[in-house]
């Protein structure tokens, strides 16, 4: 047992040491190419060395939380151009992730006792049925190319779902992933927060090497503000769970702190969508820890109120919807517009090539190159839906709308109807499932595309194996996979 110990306690060591090996060798000016052989050698060298005392699903488990780490190191540490197609840390080690999970299952056996273990099998096939929909799509899609690319990051981010939730299949194990979720976002608003105050970019950033005026909104590891600020939302509710269930006074502080820093670094992005977010979220945070008379009343009540503003805004409302779906009037093509009324005629645009497909949407990644080549309403020379659903309606049309709507849905009733049940872990986990879920999907209209933001599925893969693992607990055990 000793003797165990020491070895996992040396890999461990020797698996940090490499690391910071390879974070040195970086911004010593060694090439990406070099750091992959350098550290595919040292990888091959540390798994020769632990095998013999650990088995496949141990190391499984292990690749899948360094993963999930890498996913918040975005571009940043390494990025190597394979054609159209680029490589970095992150996509490296989801191949090998699933690898290495691949030869368990093989070896062991054991990929039917995972299916039977997952509590969320609707959504699973859902997640494949868009997979196999988008690789459809391409028959009619008008950029191939753009299609297989986008096809790709939707590829990447349900094997990323298939292995969470194949793997973490026990609360132990999500609690992990929650740690190290909120443990990455201290160092990413460390980030922030440096370029704010000392006005520098990473260059992964499209504000690097920009005006002197932009240089101070933080952007993190990330592209521009509006994908760290969507970030931060979800970031926000889990510090706000963990203070709140928590029993520790050191960690109510450290958290509650946390959440105050990543409000402030939202409000500095100037994200409207985000802070809106944080507020819908907030609604939610509310409304579940409401006793329960008070719930119901305030379920009615809250009804009411939105029969009553529907009433008493349904002028307004027919003139949105008479603008959303009206013809393409005459607009000088280099006119600048408001944002408002750009990201308004985005939308008018997606229904209108939803209309022309019938209702099976342009094709996986192709209302990019719709909107750049054909818009029927001028959009300030923008190519991006800027909207999640709507960039899921374009692409892939009501079907996959539909139940991608249904499947959000579904995790955020089940986690509610399970609310209360279990201990403190349980309720930590979800309460900060349900509220960030509700931010999400409100700041989702900030960015300029989801499909590419891999905290997303990070998030959506948490989600779904929470919702599967809560659920075996409620029937009465462990999940097949977890007993052995």
């Amino acid at each position: 047992m000793e003797s165990n110990f020491k070895i996992k306690q040396a890999a461990g060591t020797s698996a940090f040491l490499l690391a910071g090996l390879l974070i040195v060798c970086y911004f010593a000016g060694m090439g990406p190419v070099f750091l992959v052989f350098l550290g595919g050698w040292a990888v091959m060298f540390l798994a020769a060395f632990v095998k013999p005392h650990v088995s496949y699903k141990q190391i499984s488990i292990a690749v899948m939380y360094i993963l999930v780490a890498s996913t918040f190191l975005n571009q940043s540490l390494l990025s190597i151009k394979a054609g159209f197609f680029t490589l970095f840390l992150y996509r490296l080690i989801l191949i090998a992730a699933a690898f290495i999970f691949l030869v368990h299952a093989a070896r062991d056996r054991e990929l039917p006792r995972y299916w039977n273990g997952v509590q969320v099998k609707g959504v699973m096939l859902f997640l494949l049925f868009w997979l196999a929909y988008g690789g459809v799509s391409l028959l009619w899609a008008k950029s191939v190319g753009d299609g297989i690319k986008y096809m790709f990051l939707l590829g990447m981010g349900v094997v990323f779902v298939f292995l969470a939730v194949f793997t973490f299949t026990t609360i132990n194990r999500i609690l992990m992933v929650y740690a190290i979720w909120m443990l990455m976002t201290v160092f990413l608003m460390l980030i922030g927060l440096a370029n704010h105050f000392l006005q520098i970019q990473l260059p992964t950033s499209t504000l690097y090497g920009g005006p002197q005026y932009k240089l101070a909104y933080p952007t993190s590891v990330f592209f521009n503000q509006n994908d760290f600020a969507t970030f931060l939302t979800i970031s926000f509710f889990f510090y706000l769970a963990t203070a709140k269930n928590s029993t520790h006074a050191w960690l109510k502080t450290v958290t509650i702190l946390l959440a105050c820093l990543a409000v402030y670094l939202i409000y500095l992005t100037e994200s409207r969508a985000s802070l809106l977010a944080v507020i819908a979220g907030l609604a939610v945070f509310v409304f579940i820890n409401l006793p329960r008379g008070l719930k119901k009343i305030s379920a009615y009540l809250g009804a009411a109120a939105a029969v009553l503003g529907v009433f008493m805004m349904f002028g307004k409302f027919e003139k949105l919807f008479a603008m959303l779906f009206s013809a393409a009037g005459y607009q000088t093509r280099y006119e600048a517009l408001p944002s408002n009324e750009a990201r308004l005629n985005l939308l008018k645009n997606t229904i209108h090539y939803l209309g022309e497909t019938l209702g099976f949407g342009v094709g996986a990644g192709n209302l990019s190159f719709y909107l750049k080549n054909e818009p029927v309403f001028h959009t300030n020379y923008v190519v991006e839906a800027h909207n999640w659903l709507a960039e899921i309606l374009g692409s892939f049309g009501m079907i996959v709308f539909l139940g991608y709507v249904l499947m959000y849905g579904y995790l955020f009733f089940s986690l509610y109807n399970m609310y209360g049940t279990g201990g403190r872990k349980e309720k930590t986990l979800q309460e900060a499932c349900m509220q960030a879920m509700v931010a999400f999907l409100v700041s989702s209209i900030s960015p300029s595309t989801v499909s590419n933001l891999y905290f997303h599925w990070v998030f959506l893969g948490f989600v779904i194996s929470v919702v599967s693992v809560m659920k075996t607990s409620k029937l009465g055990g462990l999940s097949p996979i977890s007993r052995k």
